[in-house]
């Protein structure tokens, strides 16, 4: 049962050669085959995952492996791979290919990973259930009639599924923590700068972040270490190493202050959700960490600070799909002007095409002061807010979602509903900090719980070293979907 392996065990397996990585591709290639339904995969590369795996296997045996030799991963369909399409889930891109790889793509190959494929996503990351996508909504394997979360949603079905030991994400307002609580995982979004975000196309640039989806703090430490570092190819990217696997785990909990604002913990929150997070704080107080109430007033302007920002930021980095340099190009034109309109009009979806006009309008010359700078004022007081919060404690510590994962179709129709979801996660991202989600329970219909941990800015290691404690005491980020095992 290769597929319920964690990354180090399969490491283990491989540098043992007690299996190769040929056998381990084809087996997870098989997997993804066997479960198709769940869409959650746009492009597979059988070929280059093969040979790719050989390579690996020729390094093995040769003693010249790292970390992530021979592992397969997948990657989330934003990120730029020279072999395979890079969609964006829009059919805007849906014949692209990108002439090289992203640092992030790069990066991992280098340290040996397998890339089988590219997962579905949000059209362009813009939603929170992956219903948004040109290829078809992505189903949670814990339950198909349930959304898996977005944008990163198609990561984490597949992670969840044992489809892929693990799988990249991007983390605009919440895209990597709130599929890996719907889906049981553990999905870390790095503080901005931390990871390149060189060759993955644009949301919103001063938000987005790459980061893993894996099933534990201890995969995510070291996909984490193989991800992150300085590229002077981007120019947000800050120049700090990585802290090593072993740094990244090795937490002691004793006097660990873990901060809980009261802000999370109202009655908007289901009962389920709560009751699981305040059972993995009483674990965490019984390995030695310190509960301490903090507040963050700011947060509930979090959601409409983000859909003034990330939207205009969005609007202009959109505006390059012109349907002249690349991407989707309509036959309808009689003029220039036409292209334009009817080309971005074809290849763009309801959600982006929704985005792209709220952020025209807030840049306008009549509403940018009204709107996107007061915007950026109070992003600024969020920061702020967590500054303050950070002189009383050394994590927050609250529930990722709102909810457990609704129903597929259940808020299509009401935008406002759909961005709710965000509430807790943002915040976050409008300060540009580390966050992580991590699993803590089932509710009544058993569908995963996530809980939320949130760092000072590059401190990854509090967040993972947290995790990893509360993981050695506890499973349920080994259970697996029913029918997937």
């Amino acid at each position: 049962m290769l597929h319920l392996l964690s990354l180090k065990a399969l490491r283990e397996r491989l540098q043992k050669r007690e299996v190769s990585s040929v056998e381990l591709t084809k087996h997870f290639i098989d997997r993804i085959a066997r479960f198709s339904d769940l869409n959650a995969f746009i492009s597979v590369d059988e070929e280059g995952a093969l040979a790719g795996a050989e390579n690996a296997d020729k390094r093995l045996n040769k003693k010249e492996s790292g970390n992530l030799t021979g592992i397969p991963i997948a990657h989330k369909d934003i990120f730029c791979t020279k072999r395979l399409r890079t969609t964006c889930g829009s059919k805007m891109l849906s014949g692209f290919t990108a002439p090289y790889d992203a640092t992030v793509v790069e990066r991992l190959a280098n340290a040996g990973c397998v890339t089988i494929g590219k997962t579905n996503m949000d059209e362009f990351a813009m939603g929170s259930s992956n219903e948004t996508s040109f290829f078809g909504n992505v189903k949670n394997p814990w339950h198909t009639s349930r959304v898996p979360g977005g944008s990163s949603g198609g990561s984490a079905a597949s992670v969840a599924a044992r489809l892929i030991p693990a799988a990249t994400g991007t983390d605009t307002g919440g895209s990597i923590r709130q599929p890996a609580a719907f889906c049981g995982l553990t999905g870390l979004k790095p503080s901005y700068g931390r990871v390149s975000r060189y060759g993955m196309v644009a949301f919103a640039s001063s938000l987005d972040q790459g980061g893993p989806l894996t099933r534990s703090a201890e995969d995510s430490a070291i996909m984490f270490n193989a991800m992150g570092g300085f590229d002077p190819k981007d120019s947000t990217s800050i120049e700090r190493p990585v802290p090593s696997v072993n740094e990244l785990l090795d937490l002691d909990l004793r006097g660990l202050r873990l901060g809980l604002p009261t802000e999370f913990f109202d009655s908007s929150v289901d009962t389920a959700v709560l009751g699981s997070v305040r059972e993995a704080l009483q674990i965490l107080e019984k390995r030695g960490a310190q509960l301490v109430d903090v507040s963050l007033p700011n947060s509930a302007a979090g959601i409409p600070c983000y859909y003034v920002i990330a939207p205009a930021e969005a609007s202009s980095n959109l505006s390059r799909f012109d349907g002249v340099r690349f991407g989707h190009r309509s036959e309808q034109a009689d003029s220039l002007l036409d292209l334009y309109e009817c080309s971005r009009a074809e290849g763009f979806g309801e959600e982006v095409k929704r985005r792209i006009l709220i952020g025209t309008y807030v840049l306008s010359a009549g509403y940018y002061d009204a709107y996107y700078l007061k915007a950026q004022k109070i992003r600024r007081v969020i920061s702020d807010d967590f500054k303050k919060a950070f002189e009383k404690c050394d994590v927050i510590v609250g529930p990722t979602t709102p909810s457990t994962a609704f129903k597929i179709g259940e808020k299509t129709q009401d935008p406002v509903s759909m961005y709710l979801n965000d509430i807790f996660t943002n915040t976050v991202n409008l300060a540009g900090l580390p966050s992580l989600s991590l699993p803590v329970g089932l509710d009544g219909a058993g569908l995963p719980i996530g809980m939320q941990l949130i760092g000072r800015f590059m401190d990854e290691t509090s967040l993972i070293g947290t995790a990893h404690q509360f993981q050695l005491e506890t499973d349920w980020h080994e259970r697996c979907p029913e029918d997937f095992s």
